[in-house]
């Protein structure tokens, strides 16, 4: 039975780049039929303890937790097909995290584009030692369940393939008792750009959020968000090299809609910027529409969505202790 595997940071409200780039694609990978059988497993956590490197707000993680979860599910993951938990509740994560940073090295982890990205805005020194072995974590949040297969980003890739290396080193060590995993990439909406600033990757994490649509705003504020995005110097709308802002509005419409950007093109061909972000805008609003409104209420019903989490925790967990319980006694730990 193959398995896949992925999950999202609660450190703030998601954003429409995470609903086209993971939450849609994943949808799409679950079974139809929960009665049906299947030759894949599917496994989508909310990775809580990567979180307290930014030292969040207590009351704001347990809210930003839950209302991950109910995102997830608003966007059409079915707990019956689909396995739904929290990392922070399965203890299998963190200690084989421990176990892990004694397979990967500081050159290796010097090397993670993340820690370096961090290093070079405020200094090595001052960095959390959470920030420097996050990828040692990651590598057991995946490890632990045997994925084949973890549909990433472009962010998250060099992640997998650290995860890959503490694998092949631990199996060449001791013989084969991790799978190999893989990143895969969904084929629309993997990387949704900045309405600011198309150089840059729509992210929760920014500080200011004009150019990030958040799956919780209004549509007010959403139409809003698109209008003002920036756009090229002239008025056709075309996708090109050259022209990342209009092509990066084409790709979030293409997602959104399920339509070809060249389909997008022809429709617009003749018309100006202002007719093609209207036409996107209301796009957006329609799809988001009953999402939100799902959320809205699994977030009023918190107990539903616990007794969900709860289900999906037990089945992760029976997985990670039996995994967690081979590795030590592989190393000889009692």
């Amino acid at each position: 039975m193959k398995r896949v595997l992925s999950g999202i940071r609660a450190n703030s409200d998601l954003t429409l780049g995470n609903y086209l780039g993971a939450l849609k694609p994943w949808v799409e990978l679950q079974p139809a039929d929960a009665g049906s059988p299947h030759d894949t497993e599917y496994f989508f956590f909310i990775p809580t303890l990567h979180s307290l490197v930014g030292r969040p707000d207590p009351t704001e993680l347990r809210t930003n937790t839950l209302s991950n979860a109910a995102w997830f599910i608003a966007a059409g993951l079915d707990p019956a097909k689909v396995t739904l938990y929290v990392q922070s509740q399965i203890p299998a994560h963190s200690e084989l995290a421990w176990i892990f940073n004694n397979y990967v090295t500081m050159g290796e982890l010097n090397r993670q584009t993340q820690f370096k990205d961090k290093s070079k805005k405020g200094g090595a020194e001052g960095q959390l030692v959470g920030m420097f072995t996050y990828p040692a974590l990651m590598a057991a949040d995946i490890l632990l369940y045997d994925a084949d297969e973890v549909p990433v980003g472009d962010d998250q890739t060099q992640h997998v393939e650290l995860a890959r290396d503490i694998a092949q080193r631990f199996n060449n060590l001791y013989g084969e008792t991790f799978i190999i995993p893989k990143a895969t990439k969904p084929v629309a909406g993997a990387r949704v750009m900045n309405l600011q600033d198309p150089s840059r990757k729509m992210s929760k994490s920014d500080e200011d959020q004009s150019g990030n649509i958040l799956l919780s705003d209004s549509p007010e504020v959403i139409r809003n968000k698109i209008k003002r995005a920036v756009t090229d110097s002239d008025n056709e709308v075309k996708a090109g090299e050259s022209k990342q802002a209009i092509t990066n509005l084409l790709d979030i419409y293409s997602a959104i809609t399920g339509r070809k950007v060249s389909e997008i093109e022809a429709e617009y061909e003749g018309k100006g910027y202002g007719d093609f972000k209207s036409g996107l805008a209301d796009a957006v609003v329609e799809h988001l529409e009953p999402i939100q409104k799902r959320h809205d209420e699994l977030m009023n019903d918190s107990e539903q969505l616990l007794a969900i989490l709860e289900t999906g925790r037990e089945k992760a967990a029976a997985i990670a202790e039996e995994k967690l319980s081979q590795v030590k006694s592989t190393l000889g730990l009692l």
